[in-house]
């Protein structure tokens, strides 16, 4: 799988595997062994989704059945940032540890930007980077005046914002900024919670290259340089979403993918969207 460099010299994988809204339990533990064994290298959770456990589990297994070693994995998780103090920032990472038995994370972010309290979590960040206990750092939902409020105060430069991103929502202005001050976007709900799967014109793309109408966005993803973390419990849809390196889209198409942008989101908009405290 082709990877990205990330601005402090660690590799990406381009495609993840992503657990949202998947409860904790067996179904999950097989799945992420499954995606592993199909080829993922990466899997992204959070402290919030409450199933760092049982994606540890499948991670565990798959090491253990010599699927993969640690090493060749990239794990991310993320702090649910509610007002949380430097020292709440550094035991939420060590809880994080804890629940998927790991010794340390590939990528951990700051998972929203709410009521603008991220300067101290991100100084705690910076303390567990520095210390060698998590390769990389980086923010989740960051539109561009957090970072740019972050970027003043930062001694280092976020690896990765996370942010909701597809044909409906393309954040050019997001995916902009990062580009000049080299943060690496990475994009989840890729496939918009399923409801880009019946468009019109996705389909028609998806029919002149016999591919699927998930395997059309996420290789539009990876045409405009993004990282996409496609969620999936199903074997034969978890394998087909990896199956994304041996077609390109045209010019055309990718404009008219493009063209297909509302500002439409599916989960909250960073403005607005506010921890109760």
């Amino acid at each position: 799988m082709t990877v990205k460099m990330l601005n402090n010299g660690v590799e990406m994988p381009e495609i993840g595997y992503g657990v949202f809204r998947v409860e904790e339990g067996e179904a999950l533990e097989d799945a992420v062994k499954t995606a592993i064994k199909s080829g993922y290298r990466s899997i992204d959770t959070a402290s919030i989704y409450g199933n760092e456990r049982s994606v540890g589990k499948g991670i565990q297994q798959a090491i253990a059945e010599g699927i993969v070693t640690r090493e060749e994995l990239f794990v991310t998780s993320k702090v649910w940032n509610d007002g949380l103090s430097y020292q709440d920032t550094i035991a939420a990472y060590e809880e994080s540890l804890a629940k998927m038995g790991l010794a340390y994370l590939d990528l951990y972010l700051i998972h929203w930007p709410g009521n603008q309290q991220f300067l101290e979590p991100w100084t705690a960040f910076e303390t567990l980077y520095k210390e060698g206990r998590v390769k990389a750092i980086g923010v989740s939902n960051f539109q561009v005046h957090h970072l740019e409020q972050l970027m003043e105060e930062a001694d280092v430069t976020p690896a990765v914002n996370q942010i909701e991103f597809h044909p409906k929502l393309t954040q050019q202005e997001v995916r902009a900024y990062c580009e000049t001050q080299g943060i690496q976007v990475e994009a989840w709900s890729p496939l918009m919670n399923a409801e880009l799967l019946t468009n019109e014109t996705i389909g028609k793309i998806a029919q002149a290259h016999g591919k699927s109408a998930a395997q059309i966005i996420l290789r539009w993803d990876l045409q405009h340089g993004v990282v996409t973390i496609p969620k999936s419990m199903t074997p034969s849809r978890i394998k087909e979403n990896l199956e994304v390196y041996e077609f390109q889209l045209t010019d055309l198409e990718m404009q008219q993918l493009d063209a297909l942008n509302e500002n439409k989101r599916s989960g909250p908009d960073p403005d607005q969207f506010h921890f109760k405290m």
